[in-house]
């Protein structure tokens, strides 16, 4: 009897944790409407009729992994704090930007490190290695979440937090090393001091600290080091913007999810797409800049939808 208890006693506890787990992990994902089967049988068509999908992926994703996006109504960053997100030309010329910067983001990459794929991430994974329908990923996240979940073939658009890169001599170094040389330098209680992680990995935190911080530098020149992120006001570097050009000639579907392609260097593969009269199909919570473009629109969230799609 009192094995049964305890067992009752665990799986309330379990439930319970579950329940709490799912609230924190979808508290940035906006208002939405249910899927309808309809939705499911159309995109299920557009995928399977493709045999080179390519699929572009924005913050829309990844709000189910528990990192916010900037612009969704109500639970995005910009509703929810004054926060603008770094301009490229302040981190360069500032070294009090770039002090207050790197002491955002060394607190955040405690939590945002950890950050887990979710059903969307792993069903794009599927797509690509088991059905082999998807042969590229585009993502506009820094977030490294498709990697994680195994996908192969990915295209980080905007760059990627996992890296950081210096200014000067372009040496590169892998953030989790950068990590440890901060903590070196800086000591703080993370879990008292994270008030809200952002996209790139950036952070509220008490301006004392920030103001104490002391940033990383190059070991090998000692310039100035960035995450290997296009920030807001920089551009895409040529290279990478050519390599998706070719990738979207490449293929003969677009797929977007979780995007609502306000900026451009995601748009200007719609336009692309168009352009070779390609079908786009578009999978996201609310409007987009692109949807009087296309022909096929589904307002749902990601997570509902995708994982229902199967050969």
């Amino acid at each position: 009897m009192k094995r049964d208890v305890n067992q009752i006693v665990l799986k309330s506890m379990l439930y319970a944790y579950n329940r709490h787990l799912s609230t924190q992990l979808h508290q940035f994902v906006p208002k939405h409407k249910p899927v309808s089967e309809s939705d499911v049988k159309r995109l299920q068509e557009f995928i399977f009729n493709s045999k080179k999908l390519l699929v572009l992926t924005g913050a829309g994703i990844s709000t189910e992994s528990g990192i916010p996006d900037y612009r969704s109504k109500e639970v995005g960053l910009y509703e929810r704090t004054n926060h603008k997100p770094i301009q490229h030309i302040e981190f360069i010329k500032s070294a009090t930007v770039r002090q207050r910067y790197w002491a955002r983001n060394f607190v955040g990459w405690f939590r945002f490190s950890k950050s887990l794929p979710n059903s969307v991430h792993f069903s794009i994974r599927d797509l690509e290695i088991e059905d082999k329908i998807v042969h590229t990923v585009v993502t506009q996240n820094v977030d490294g979440l498709h990697l994680k979940a195994g996908s192969r073939n990915v295209i980080e658009l905007h760059g990627t937090g996992y890296r950081v890169i210096c200014l000067k001599c372009d040496a590169l170094y892998d953030r989790d090393y950068i990590q440890g040389k901060l903590l070196e330098n800086n000591s703080i209680d993370f879990e008292e001091t994270t008030k809200m992680i952002r996209p790139d990995g950036d952070v509220e935190i008490a301006s004392d600290f920030m103001n104490d911080f002391i940033p990383p530098i190059c070991e090998t020149c000692g310039g100035v080091l960035k995450p290997d992120i296009t920030f807001f006001g920089d551009n895409v570097p040529k290279q990478r913007v050519d390599l998706v050009r070719e990738k979207v000639s490449l293929s003969d579907r677009i797929l977007v999810l979780g995007s609502s392609l306000s900026v451009f260097s995601g748009y200007r593969i719609i336009l692309q797409a168009l352009e070779e009269k390609k079908p786009v199909c578009i999978v996201n919570i609310g409007s987009t800049r692109a949807d009087k473009l296309i022909n096929l629109k589904i307002d749902a969230k990601c997570g509902d939808i995708l994982p229902r799609i199967k050969s």
